[in-house]
């Protein structure tokens, strides 16, 4: 069975930033789908975000785009290895110019969220996988 990708499609007001924002947070952009209208960010092998110009988001839709600033049309949730990666990716992200989110910690799930540059929700969260089993 081949493993499913997910390819992730949000608006940006600056794909360059963009670029330069994700970049920061280790992740690789990929050239060979990347255009000044688009950053394709290698989240995982099956994880993708497409970061587009709001110019080029709307030839794929006929909606309203959101104002992530204002209005939240979608939480993002990754997973970390452990409560340092958590810290180590936020940390990251908030140098590079994101707002800071909310933390949560229930001992055995850790997490901690961040605003991107365009106001998107990136949750980052770790569990503790002998209670994942149990």
């Amino acid at each position: 069975m081949s493993q499913q990708m997910i390819f992730v499609n949000l608006p940006v007001s600056d794909v360059a930033a963009s670029k330069a924002f994700f970049s920061a947070l280790g992740y690789t952009i990929n050239p060979q789908f990347s255009t000044d209208d688009a950053a394709c960010v290698a989240i995982s092998d099956t994880i993708v975000a497409m970061m587009l110009s709001r110019k080029h988001y709307e030839e794929f839709t006929t909606k309203q785009i959101a104002d992530a600033t204002k209005t939240s049309e979608v939480l993002l949730c990754l997973s970390a290895e452990s409560r340092e990666k958590v810290d180590e990716l936020v940390d990251k992200a908030l140098a590079a110019g994101a707002t800071a989110g909310r933390t949560q910690d229930y001992g055995f799930m850790y997490g901690r969220a961040f605003d991107d540059l365009d106001g998107h929700t990136w949750e980052i969260m770790w569990m503790d996988p002998t209670q994942a089993e149990g």
